[in-house]
Protein backbone atom coordinates (compact mmCIF):
# COMPACT_ATOMS: atom_id res chain seq x y z
CA UNK A 1 0.00 0.00 0.00
CA UNK A 2 2.93 2.59 0.89
CA UNK A 3 4.61 1.64 -2.29
CA UNK A 4 1.10 2.20 -4.62
CA UNK A 5 0.84 5.53 -2.42
CA UNK A 6 4.03 6.87 -3.18
CA UNK A 7 3.08 6.14 -7.29
CA UNK A 8 -0.02 8.32 -6.93
CA UNK A 9 1.35 11.21 -5.12
CA UNK A 10 4.48 10.85 -7.69
CA UNK A 11 2.13 11.15 -10.91
CA UNK A 12 0.62 14.15 -9.13
CA UNK A 13 3.29 15.81 -8.63
CA UNK A 14 4.59 15.22 -11.67
CA UNK A 15 0.87 16.78 -13.22
CA UNK A 16 1.72 19.85 -11.42
CA UNK A 17 5.10 20.35 -12.34
CA UNK A 18 4.04 19.79 -16.03
CA UNK A 19 0.90 21.91 -15.15
CA UNK A 20 3.22 24.63 -14.13
CA UNK A 21 5.36 24.70 -16.39
CA UNK A 22 2.53 24.92 -19.62
CA UNK A 23 1.23 27.93 -17.56
CA UNK A 24 4.57 29.57 -17.50
CA UNK A 25 4.83 28.34 -21.33
CA UNK A 26 1.66 30.65 -21.74
CA UNK A 27 2.67 33.28 -19.89
CA UNK A 28 5.46 33.70 -22.07
CA UNK A 29 3.55 33.54 -25.11
CA UNK A 30 0.35 35.15 -24.41
CA UNK A 31 1.06 39.17 -23.49
CA UNK A 32 -1.02 39.87 -19.70
CA UNK A 33 -4.10 41.22 -19.70
CA UNK A 34 -6.00 43.62 -17.22
CA UNK A 35 -7.93 42.08 -14.62
CA UNK A 36 -10.24 44.73 -14.40
CA UNK A 37 -10.87 46.70 -18.26
CA UNK A 38 -9.43 43.26 -20.19
CA UNK A 39 -7.23 45.33 -21.83
CA UNK A 40 -3.36 43.48 -23.00
CA UNK A 41 -0.44 44.66 -22.01
CA UNK A 42 0.77 46.57 -25.50
CA UNK A 43 -2.15 48.88 -25.29
CA UNK A 44 -2.29 49.56 -21.55
CA UNK A 45 1.22 49.52 -20.52
CA UNK A 46 3.32 47.52 -18.24
CA UNK A 47 1.25 45.58 -15.55
CA UNK A 48 1.56 45.52 -11.86
CA UNK A 49 1.33 41.65 -10.70
CA UNK A 50 -0.70 41.74 -7.36
CA UNK A 51 -0.47 38.47 -5.15
CA UNK A 52 -2.30 35.23 -6.47
CA UNK A 53 -1.15 36.42 -9.81
CA UNK A 54 -3.92 39.07 -10.67
CA UNK A 55 -2.36 41.51 -13.19
CA UNK A 56 -3.81 45.49 -13.01
CA UNK A 57 -2.34 48.21 -15.53
CA UNK A 58 -1.50 51.60 -14.49
CA UNK A 59 -5.18 53.33 -15.25
CA UNK A 60 -6.99 50.83 -13.42
CA UNK A 61 -4.64 51.18 -10.06
CA UNK A 62 -4.88 54.88 -10.42
CA UNK A 63 -8.59 54.98 -10.61
CA UNK A 64 -8.97 52.43 -7.75
CA UNK A 65 -6.52 54.28 -5.57
CA UNK A 66 -8.41 57.34 -6.20
CA UNK A 67 -11.73 55.70 -5.29
CA UNK A 68 -9.97 54.80 -1.82
CA UNK A 69 -9.05 58.51 -1.41
CA UNK A 70 -12.06 60.29 -2.35
CA UNK A 71 -14.70 58.08 0.40
CA UNK A 72 -12.71 56.55 2.71
CA UNK A 73 -15.21 56.09 4.83
CA UNK A 74 -16.95 53.39 2.38
CA UNK A 75 -13.73 51.67 1.97
CA UNK A 76 -13.63 51.08 6.10
CA UNK A 77 -17.24 49.82 6.34
CA UNK A 78 -16.18 48.05 3.30
CA UNK A 79 -13.28 46.04 4.96
CA UNK A 80 -15.22 45.94 8.37
CA UNK A 81 -17.81 43.83 6.76
CA UNK A 82 -15.35 41.65 4.94
CA UNK A 83 -13.80 40.96 8.09
CA UNK A 84 -17.64 39.96 9.88
CA UNK A 85 -18.07 37.63 6.52
CA UNK A 86 -17.53 34.03 6.99
CA UNK A 87 -14.85 31.95 4.96
CA UNK A 88 -13.65 35.07 3.18
CA UNK A 89 -10.45 33.77 3.44
CA UNK A 90 -11.63 31.32 1.18
CA UNK A 91 -11.70 33.55 -1.67
CA UNK A 92 -9.29 33.05 -4.47
CA UNK A 93 -9.18 36.02 -7.01
CA UNK A 94 -6.16 33.83 -8.67
CA UNK A 95 -9.07 31.53 -10.21
CA UNK A 96 -10.90 34.63 -11.79
CA UNK A 97 -7.52 35.91 -13.75
CA UNK A 98 -7.15 32.61 -15.28
CA UNK A 99 -10.61 32.70 -16.95
CA UNK A 100 -9.55 34.80 -20.26
CA UNK A 101 -9.34 31.61 -22.39
CA UNK A 102 -6.45 31.96 -24.84
CA UNK A 103 -8.36 32.42 -27.75
CA UNK A 104 -9.29 35.68 -26.36
CA UNK A 105 -5.46 36.87 -25.42
CA UNK A 106 -2.82 38.74 -27.86
CA UNK A 107 0.12 36.64 -28.90
CA UNK A 108 3.26 38.77 -27.89
CA UNK A 109 5.63 39.81 -30.95
CA UNK A 110 8.57 38.18 -31.46
CA UNK A 111 11.32 40.93 -32.67
CA UNK A 112 13.47 37.89 -34.05
CA UNK A 113 11.08 36.83 -36.79
CA UNK A 114 11.04 40.22 -38.13
CA UNK A 115 13.89 40.32 -40.24
CA UNK A 116 13.76 36.73 -41.81
CA UNK A 117 10.06 37.07 -42.61
CA UNK A 118 9.60 40.31 -44.02
CA UNK A 119 11.62 39.61 -47.63
CA UNK A 120 11.02 40.60 -50.57
CA UNK A 121 13.12 37.46 -51.51
CA UNK A 122 10.78 35.19 -50.13
CA UNK A 123 8.10 35.90 -52.69
CA UNK A 124 7.44 34.15 -55.49
CA UNK A 125 7.49 35.16 -58.73
CA UNK A 126 3.84 35.09 -60.94
CA UNK A 127 4.90 32.37 -62.64
CA UNK A 128 5.75 30.82 -60.08
CA UNK A 129 2.45 30.75 -58.36
CA UNK A 130 0.38 30.10 -61.02
CA UNK A 131 2.28 27.32 -61.80
CA UNK A 132 1.37 26.19 -57.99
CA UNK A 133 -1.74 27.06 -58.67
CA UNK A 134 -2.25 25.08 -62.10
CA UNK A 135 -1.60 21.81 -59.91
CA UNK A 136 -4.88 22.51 -58.03
CA UNK A 137 -6.93 24.69 -60.03
CA UNK A 138 -7.92 23.68 -63.51
CA UNK A 139 -8.11 26.27 -66.39
CA UNK A 140 -9.19 29.55 -65.69
CA UNK A 141 -5.79 30.54 -66.69
CA UNK A 142 -6.55 34.12 -67.12
CA UNK A 143 -7.99 34.60 -63.48
CA UNK A 144 -4.75 32.42 -62.41
CA UNK A 145 -2.82 34.80 -64.18
CA UNK A 146 -4.68 38.13 -63.06
CA UNK A 147 -4.28 36.87 -59.50
CA UNK A 148 -0.32 35.82 -59.43
CA UNK A 149 0.58 39.52 -60.93
CA UNK A 150 -1.69 40.94 -58.06
CA UNK A 151 -0.48 39.52 -55.19
CA UNK A 152 3.44 39.34 -56.64
CA UNK A 153 2.56 43.19 -56.59
CA UNK A 154 0.74 43.59 -53.57
CA UNK A 155 3.99 41.94 -51.54
CA UNK A 156 5.98 43.74 -53.13
CA UNK A 157 4.60 46.98 -52.07
CA UNK A 158 4.31 45.59 -48.63
CA UNK A 159 7.88 45.20 -47.61
CA UNK A 160 9.86 47.09 -50.23
CA UNK A 161 11.34 50.20 -48.33
CA UNK A 162 9.22 53.49 -48.10
CA UNK A 163 9.79 55.87 -51.08
CA UNK A 164 8.25 59.31 -50.01
CA UNK A 165 8.03 60.25 -53.38
CA UNK A 166 5.82 57.40 -54.39
CA UNK A 167 3.32 55.44 -53.05
CA UNK A 168 1.74 52.07 -54.59
CA UNK A 169 -1.63 51.48 -54.13
CA UNK A 170 -3.27 48.42 -52.93
CA UNK A 171 -4.66 45.79 -55.33
CA UNK A 172 -7.40 45.23 -53.93
CA UNK A 173 -9.26 42.34 -56.54
CA UNK A 174 -13.23 41.82 -57.59
CA UNK A 175 -13.88 38.18 -59.23
CA UNK A 176 -16.47 37.76 -61.01
CA UNK A 177 -18.08 34.16 -62.04
CA UNK A 178 -20.90 32.01 -62.12
CA UNK A 179 -21.39 29.29 -59.01
CA UNK A 180 -19.20 26.64 -58.71
CA UNK A 181 -16.84 28.06 -61.31
CA UNK A 182 -13.78 28.22 -58.02
CA UNK A 183 -14.03 31.68 -56.63
CA UNK A 184 -13.30 30.87 -52.78
CA UNK A 185 -10.98 27.31 -53.78
CA UNK A 186 -8.83 29.68 -55.84
CA UNK A 187 -8.31 31.84 -52.96
CA UNK A 188 -7.96 29.15 -50.21
CA UNK A 189 -5.40 27.91 -52.53
CA UNK A 190 -3.35 31.00 -53.01
CA UNK A 191 -3.34 31.62 -49.09
CA UNK A 192 -1.94 28.09 -48.52
CA UNK A 193 0.76 27.94 -51.04
CA UNK A 194 2.01 31.21 -49.67
CA UNK A 195 1.65 30.64 -46.02
CA UNK A 196 -0.37 33.58 -45.06
CA UNK A 197 -3.16 33.66 -43.01
CA UNK A 198 -7.06 33.46 -44.31
CA UNK A 199 -9.84 34.79 -43.46
CA UNK A 200 -13.32 34.04 -45.08
CA UNK A 201 -16.60 35.87 -44.83
CA UNK A 202 -19.82 36.02 -46.83
CA UNK A 203 -21.17 39.30 -47.34
CA UNK A 204 -24.82 38.36 -46.40
CA UNK A 205 -24.09 38.48 -42.47
CA UNK A 206 -22.50 41.88 -42.74
CA UNK A 207 -24.83 44.96 -41.36
CA UNK A 208 -24.57 48.62 -40.25
CA UNK A 209 -23.06 49.31 -37.21
CA UNK A 210 -26.27 49.13 -34.60
CA UNK A 211 -28.20 46.49 -36.10
CA UNK A 212 -28.78 42.60 -35.87
CA UNK A 213 -25.94 40.71 -37.85
CA UNK A 214 -21.95 41.06 -38.09
CA UNK A 215 -20.44 44.76 -37.78
CA UNK A 216 -18.30 45.39 -41.10
CA UNK A 217 -14.89 44.84 -38.39
CA UNK A 218 -15.85 41.55 -37.70
CA UNK A 219 -14.04 40.09 -41.14
CA UNK A 220 -11.23 41.21 -39.60
CA UNK A 221 -11.55 39.91 -36.26
CA UNK A 222 -11.70 36.51 -38.09
CA UNK A 223 -8.36 37.57 -39.51
CA UNK A 224 -6.84 38.29 -36.20
CA UNK A 225 -8.17 34.45 -35.15
CA UNK A 226 -6.40 32.66 -38.76
CA UNK A 227 -3.19 34.25 -36.99
CA UNK A 228 -3.48 32.80 -33.92
CA UNK A 229 -4.08 36.66 -32.44
CA UNK A 230 -0.41 37.80 -33.99
CA UNK A 231 -1.69 41.30 -35.05
CA UNK A 232 1.59 41.62 -36.78
CA UNK A 233 0.90 38.22 -39.33
CA UNK A 234 -2.80 39.54 -39.68
CA UNK A 235 -1.46 42.54 -41.50
CA UNK A 236 -0.13 40.67 -43.81
CA UNK A 237 -2.99 37.99 -44.52
CA UNK A 238 -5.73 38.08 -46.89
CA UNK A 239 -9.74 38.54 -46.50
CA UNK A 240 -12.16 36.95 -48.70
CA UNK A 241 -15.47 38.47 -48.93
CA UNK A 242 -17.89 36.33 -50.70
CA UNK A 243 -21.37 36.79 -51.99
CA UNK A 244 -20.47 40.65 -52.49
CA UNK A 245 -23.16 41.00 -54.84
CA UNK A 246 -25.64 40.51 -52.52
CA UNK A 247 -24.76 43.86 -50.66
CA UNK A 248 -25.82 45.73 -54.11
CA UNK A 249 -27.49 48.74 -53.78
CA UNK A 250 -31.29 47.90 -53.49
CA UNK A 251 -33.58 49.39 -56.04
CA UNK A 252 -37.06 50.90 -55.27
CA UNK A 253 -37.53 49.99 -51.58
CA UNK A 254 -38.60 52.84 -49.47
CA UNK A 255 -36.67 50.54 -46.35
CA UNK A 256 -33.05 51.45 -44.75
CA UNK A 257 -30.40 49.87 -46.86
CA UNK A 258 -29.11 48.28 -43.84
CA UNK A 259 -27.52 45.43 -45.84
CA UNK A 260 -26.61 47.15 -49.18
CA UNK A 261 -25.38 50.36 -49.84
CA UNK A 262 -25.14 50.97 -46.24
CA UNK A 263 -22.15 48.26 -45.92
CA UNK A 264 -20.28 49.30 -49.04
CA UNK A 265 -19.95 52.82 -47.82
CA UNK A 266 -18.70 51.39 -44.41
CA UNK A 267 -16.31 49.23 -46.26
CA UNK A 268 -14.49 51.91 -47.49
CA UNK A 269 -12.07 52.77 -45.19
CA UNK A 270 -11.45 48.58 -44.59
CA UNK A 271 -10.77 48.45 -48.18
CA UNK A 272 -8.21 51.55 -48.41
CA UNK A 273 -6.57 51.09 -45.05
CA UNK A 274 -7.44 52.60 -41.68
CA UNK A 275 -6.62 51.56 -37.81
CA UNK A 276 -9.62 49.28 -36.90
CA UNK A 277 -10.28 47.87 -33.42
CA UNK A 278 -11.65 44.53 -33.10
CA UNK A 279 -12.26 42.34 -30.64
CA UNK A 280 -9.81 39.27 -29.69
CA UNK A 281 -11.61 35.48 -29.80
CA UNK A 282 -15.19 37.64 -30.15
CA UNK A 283 -17.27 38.85 -32.78
CA UNK A 284 -18.64 41.52 -30.81
CA UNK A 285 -17.47 44.16 -28.59
CA UNK A 286 -18.24 44.31 -25.23
CA UNK A 287 -16.59 45.12 -21.12
CA UNK A 288 -15.22 41.70 -20.77
CA UNK A 289 -13.51 41.20 -24.06
CA UNK A 290 -10.02 42.52 -24.70
CA UNK A 291 -9.61 45.09 -27.74
CA UNK A 292 -6.77 44.93 -30.36
CA UNK A 293 -5.99 47.53 -33.28
CA UNK A 294 -5.05 46.17 -36.87
CA UNK A 295 -4.19 48.27 -39.52
CA UNK A 296 -5.67 47.74 -43.09
CA UNK A 297 -3.40 48.89 -44.77
CA UNK A 298 -1.60 45.88 -45.67
CA UNK A 299 -4.13 43.42 -45.91
CA UNK A 300 -4.89 42.18 -49.52
CA UNK A 301 -9.11 42.17 -49.96
CA UNK A 302 -10.35 39.79 -52.55
CA UNK A 303 -13.98 40.52 -52.95
CA UNK A 304 -16.43 37.23 -55.21
CA UNK A 305 -19.66 37.08 -56.23
CA UNK A 306 -21.85 35.47 -59.15
CA UNK A 307 -23.28 38.95 -59.69
CA UNK A 308 -26.88 36.23 -61.77
CA UNK A 309 -28.63 39.31 -63.22
CA UNK A 310 -25.60 40.91 -64.41
CA UNK A 311 -25.43 39.40 -67.99
CA UNK A 312 -28.88 40.72 -68.57
CA UNK A 313 -27.30 44.30 -68.21
CA UNK A 314 -24.71 43.35 -70.44
CA UNK A 315 -26.96 42.20 -73.18
CA UNK A 316 -28.79 45.21 -73.03
CA UNK A 317 -26.12 47.60 -73.18
CA UNK A 318 -24.68 45.38 -76.18
CA UNK A 319 -27.72 45.06 -78.07
CA UNK A 320 -28.40 49.31 -78.08
CA UNK A 321 -25.36 49.37 -80.35
CA UNK A 322 -27.54 48.51 -83.00
CA UNK A 323 -31.33 47.74 -82.98
CA UNK A 324 -32.46 49.23 -86.13
CA UNK A 325 -31.63 48.34 -89.45
CA UNK A 326 -30.56 45.49 -92.07
CA UNK A 327 -27.29 45.33 -89.86
CA UNK A 328 -29.16 45.38 -86.46
CA UNK A 329 -28.00 42.63 -84.01
CA UNK A 330 -30.94 39.83 -83.23
CA UNK A 331 -32.11 40.27 -79.57
CA UNK A 332 -30.95 36.31 -78.18
CA UNK A 333 -27.75 37.01 -80.04
CA UNK A 334 -25.81 36.06 -76.91
CA UNK A 335 -28.71 34.42 -75.24
CA UNK A 336 -25.84 31.12 -76.16
CA UNK A 337 -22.94 32.54 -74.66
CA UNK A 338 -21.74 30.98 -71.55
CA UNK A 339 -18.74 33.68 -71.06
CA UNK A 340 -20.65 36.69 -71.54
CA UNK A 341 -19.60 37.68 -68.09
CA UNK A 342 -15.76 38.48 -69.81
CA UNK A 343 -17.57 41.39 -71.79
CA UNK A 344 -18.39 43.15 -68.07
CA UNK A 345 -17.21 46.87 -67.64
CA UNK A 346 -17.89 49.04 -64.22
CA UNK A 347 -20.58 51.07 -65.90
CA UNK A 348 -22.61 47.78 -65.43
CA UNK A 349 -21.04 46.93 -61.80
CA UNK A 350 -22.58 50.14 -61.47
CA UNK A 351 -26.14 49.99 -62.81
CA UNK A 352 -26.29 46.54 -60.62
CA UNK A 353 -26.06 48.26 -57.62
CA UNK A 354 -22.08 48.91 -56.62
CA UNK A 355 -21.63 52.17 -54.92
CA UNK A 356 -18.74 53.96 -57.68
CA UNK A 357 -16.35 54.66 -54.46
CA UNK A 358 -16.29 51.21 -53.50
CA UNK A 359 -15.28 49.98 -57.33
CA UNK A 360 -12.68 52.36 -57.00
CA UNK A 361 -11.05 50.34 -53.88
CA UNK A 362 -11.00 47.50 -56.00
CA UNK A 363 -8.67 48.29 -59.11
CA UNK A 364 -8.44 44.78 -60.70
CA UNK A 365 -12.04 43.32 -61.75
CA UNK A 366 -12.00 40.41 -63.85
CA UNK A 367 -14.23 37.25 -64.35
CA UNK A 368 -13.77 33.48 -64.37
CA UNK A 369 -15.26 31.15 -67.13
CA UNK A 370 -18.17 28.68 -67.03
CA UNK A 371 -16.98 25.30 -66.54
CA UNK A 372 -17.68 22.62 -69.72
CA UNK A 373 -17.47 18.96 -70.19
CA UNK A 374 -13.83 18.61 -70.83
CA UNK A 375 -13.46 20.94 -67.55
CA UNK A 376 -15.35 18.77 -65.24
CA UNK A 377 -13.82 15.54 -66.91
CA UNK A 378 -10.25 17.12 -65.99
CA UNK A 379 -10.95 18.38 -62.10
CA UNK A 380 -12.18 15.19 -61.67
CA UNK A 381 -8.82 13.38 -62.11
CA UNK A 382 -6.05 15.80 -62.66
CA UNK A 383 -5.12 18.15 -59.83
CA UNK A 384 -3.23 17.06 -56.71
CA UNK A 385 -5.91 16.27 -54.49
CA UNK A 386 -8.46 15.42 -57.44
CA UNK A 387 -11.99 13.58 -56.03
CA UNK A 388 -10.47 10.38 -57.75
CA UNK A 389 -7.78 10.05 -56.32
CA UNK A 390 -9.18 10.66 -53.22
CA UNK A 391 -11.77 7.80 -53.48
CA UNK A 392 -8.95 5.32 -55.01
CA UNK A 393 -6.63 6.57 -51.82
CA UNK A 394 -9.70 5.41 -49.88
CA UNK A 395 -9.78 2.19 -51.04
CA UNK A 396 -6.25 1.28 -51.36
CA UNK A 397 -6.54 1.27 -47.32
CA UNK A 398 -9.38 -1.91 -47.82
CA UNK A 399 -6.18 -2.83 -50.09
CA UNK A 400 -8.50 -2.67 -53.57
CA UNK A 401 -7.61 -1.37 -56.76
CA UNK A 402 -10.33 1.52 -57.60
CA UNK A 403 -10.64 2.24 -61.67
CA UNK A 404 -13.20 4.74 -63.79
CA UNK A 405 -13.64 4.32 -67.58
CA UNK A 406 -13.56 7.36 -69.93
CA UNK A 407 -17.20 7.02 -70.48
CA UNK A 408 -17.99 6.92 -66.94
CA UNK A 409 -16.03 10.69 -66.23
CA UNK A 410 -18.26 11.56 -69.11
CA UNK A 411 -21.13 10.54 -67.75
CA UNK A 412 -20.55 12.16 -64.38
CA UNK A 413 -19.72 15.47 -66.18
CA UNK A 414 -22.82 15.83 -68.45
CA UNK A 415 -24.82 15.02 -64.84
CA UNK A 416 -23.07 17.76 -63.34
CA UNK A 417 -23.77 20.51 -65.75
CA UNK A 418 -27.35 19.62 -65.77
CA UNK A 419 -27.34 20.55 -62.23
CA UNK A 420 -25.52 24.07 -63.30
CA UNK A 421 -23.88 24.00 -60.03
CA UNK A 422 -20.74 23.86 -61.43
CA UNK A 423 -17.74 22.01 -59.96
CA UNK A 424 -19.04 21.16 -56.18
CA UNK A 425 -21.55 18.93 -58.09
CA UNK A 426 -19.73 16.42 -59.07
CA UNK A 427 -18.67 15.28 -55.40
CA UNK A 428 -22.30 14.89 -54.38
CA UNK A 429 -22.70 12.80 -57.25
CA UNK A 430 -19.67 10.78 -56.79
CA UNK A 431 -21.21 9.91 -52.93
CA UNK A 432 -24.45 8.73 -54.78
CA UNK A 433 -22.74 6.23 -56.68
CA UNK A 434 -19.55 5.43 -54.42
CA UNK A 435 -21.89 5.12 -51.12
CA UNK A 436 -22.91 0.53 -52.00
CA UNK A 437 -19.64 0.28 -53.05
CA UNK A 438 -17.79 1.94 -49.89
CA UNK A 439 -20.22 -0.35 -48.32
CA UNK A 440 -20.08 -3.40 -49.43
CA UNK A 441 -16.42 -3.72 -49.95
CA UNK A 442 -14.63 -4.00 -46.34
CA UNK A 443 -17.52 -7.37 -46.71
CA UNK A 444 -15.55 -9.28 -48.76
CA UNK A 445 -12.14 -9.82 -48.65
CA UNK A 446 -11.77 -11.79 -52.23
CA UNK A 447 -12.52 -8.15 -53.80
CA UNK A 448 -9.36 -6.84 -55.73
CA UNK A 449 -10.81 -4.47 -57.92
CA UNK A 450 -13.55 -2.42 -59.05
CA UNK A 451 -14.11 -0.80 -62.39
CA UNK A 452 -16.49 1.81 -62.63
CA UNK A 453 -18.72 1.96 -65.70
CA UNK A 454 -20.97 4.44 -67.73
CA UNK A 455 -24.08 1.60 -67.02
CA UNK A 456 -23.55 2.00 -63.59
CA UNK A 457 -23.34 6.05 -63.29
CA UNK A 458 -26.19 6.05 -65.54
CA UNK A 459 -28.23 2.86 -63.11
CA UNK A 460 -28.56 0.48 -66.72
CA UNK A 461 -25.75 -1.58 -65.18
CA UNK A 462 -23.45 -2.35 -62.07
CA UNK A 463 -19.87 -2.08 -61.84
CA UNK A 464 -17.20 -4.57 -63.21
CA UNK A 465 -15.96 -6.45 -59.31
CA UNK A 466 -12.88 -8.71 -59.94
CA UNK A 467 -11.34 -11.08 -57.45
CA UNK A 468 -7.65 -11.16 -56.05
CA UNK A 469 -5.88 -12.07 -59.31
CA UNK A 470 -8.06 -12.11 -61.57
CA UNK A 471 -7.81 -10.03 -64.40
CA UNK A 472 -9.95 -7.58 -66.71
CA UNK A 473 -11.40 -9.42 -69.68
CA UNK A 474 -9.77 -8.31 -73.02
CA UNK A 475 -12.77 -6.96 -74.42
CA UNK A 476 -12.81 -4.15 -71.43
CA UNK A 477 -9.37 -3.89 -71.38
CA UNK A 478 -8.76 0.10 -72.65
Amino acid sequence: MSEEKDRVDGTADETKAETKSSDHHTEDTYEKVCFMCRRPESKAGKMITLPGNINICPDCMQKSFDAMNQNPGQINEMMNNMNNMPNIGMLDLSGLSNQIPNRQRVKKKEEKKKTKEFSIKDIPPPHRIKAMLDEYVIGQDRAKKVMSVAVYNHYKRVFAPQDGNIEIEKSNMLMIGPTGSGKTYLVQTLARLLDVPLAITDATSLTEAGYIGDDIESVVSKLLAAADNDVERAEHGIIFIDEIDKIAKKKNTNQRDVSGEAVQQGMLKLLEGSDIEVPVGANSKNAMVPLETVNTRNILFICGGAFPDLTDIIKERLNKTASIGFQADLKDKYDGDKNLLSQVTLEDLRTFGMVPEFLGRLPIVFTLESLNEDMLVEILKEPKNAILKQYKRLLELDEVKLEFDDDALRSIARKALEKDTGARALRSIIEDFMLDIMYEIPKDSSIGEVIITKDYIEKTGGPTILLRGQEVPKLEQK
